[in-house]
């Protein structure tokens, strides 16, 4: 009976001795020629970022160059995270570069852009070139050719973005369920358990279009979303000839939050610049055996930037599925 156990133990020092020299192969106490200790693991490429809002913005940009139709000068102020959120390692819970992704939704309705974000390299340049320490090229030591400081040569803005996330609430629904079976006589071994957590959470924003000149804030949009997380687990455990096994699994996933915020931004923005393209909405990218969509009430203060209440997107901006490709089958898909 002693050697029996001491032989079981041996083999599971054995195993146990096995799988650590298995996984101190990977890594290694002195750096190797290429100057790593390890070679990190993962070889996923990088891809587009793209939202079920992003085809629309291309359609947008498509539909403004194929009538000539200018876009007014853009630029995208402080948006920020006012949830003042935290997680629990003391990181923001809620991504600080909603400002950044407005710029790219911008870009890819074709708006004309200029930079009043962070212009602090413009700014250290035009006090070099005040002092004359900036020269351009085709400049010599007799004739530095320094850069010149006209005026009005930097263009203005006609209209900026601005607004917050405001939202973060947690657990607005959630389900579960745990069950579990077992022997109550027990000579016969064995025991399993199965869990399963499903809950939803919401991300919010509020943003406005304000006109450069006069301050007039010419449109705000307030749009959620909601997000979504489960977690399902099964395991078993048993007693098998005196050794305890205990064996579980599980999977889960939660929607990213960051990207929600993400198509949060591009739908606003699909709205706002639909209205000073003076596109009456998702019409320019339908097909003409499609349809027209029904109208639904406004979301959000609307004003109009220009006079085209007649054809504009006031009235149908809190249809969930409007300008969605996944989900309004009439948007076309144009590129990434």
């Amino acid at each position: 009976m002693r050697t029996t156990t001491l032989s079981r133990r041996l083999k599971i020092g054995g195993v146990t001795m096995a799988v650590t020299a298995l996984l101190g192969a990977c890594v290694s106490p002195v750096a190797g020629p290429n100057g790593r200790y390890a070679t990190p693991i993962g070889n996923a490429p990088v891809t587009a970022n793209p939202t079920p809002y992003s085809s629309a913005l291309y359609c947008l940009a498509d539909y403004a160059r194929r009538y000539n139709l200018p876009s007014p000068r853009m630029a995208v102020g402080r948006i920020s995270d006012y949830t003042g959120t935290v997680s629990s390692d003391g990181g923001r819970q809620v991504t600080g570069g909603a400002s950044l992704m407005a710029f790219s939704a911008l870009a890819k309705s074709g708006a004309q852009m200029v930079e009043r974000y962070d212009t602090s390299i413009s700014e250290m340049e035009l006090r070099y070139a005040n002092n004359r320490l900036i020269g351009d090229q085709g400049g010599t030591p007799e004739d530095p050719n320094y850069r010149r400081i006209l005026a009005g040569q930097v263009p203005g803005s006609d209209f900026y973005l601005v607004g917050g996330i405001t939202e973060v609430n947690y657990n607005i629904r959630s389900a579960g369920f745990d069950a579990g079976v077992g022997e109550t006589d027990t000579d016969v071994p064995g025991s399993g358990i199965l869990q399963g957590k499903v809950f939803v959470m919401n991300i919010a924003i509020d943003l406005r279009l304000v006109q450069t000149t006069t301050l007039e804030v010419v449109d705000v949009v307030s749009y959620q979303k909601q997000i979504i997380g489960r977690e399902i687990s099964a395991g078993v455990f048993d007693f098998l000839n005196g050794n305890v096994f205990d064996i579980s699994a599980g999977t889960g996933g939660m929607e990213p939050v960051q990207l929600a915020v993400r198509a949060l931004i591009e739908r606003a923005t699909v709205e706002f610049m639909a209205n000073l393209y003076g596109a009456p909405g998702p019409e320019v990218c339908l097909n003409a055996s499609n349809d027209p969509l029904n109208t639904v009430g406004p979301t959000g203060g609307y004003y109009p930037a220009y006079d085209n209440t007649g054809t504009n997107n006031g009235q149908t901006r809190a249809d969930p599925s409007r300008w969605n490709d996944r989900r309004d089958s009439a948007v076309r898909r144009s590129r990434y």
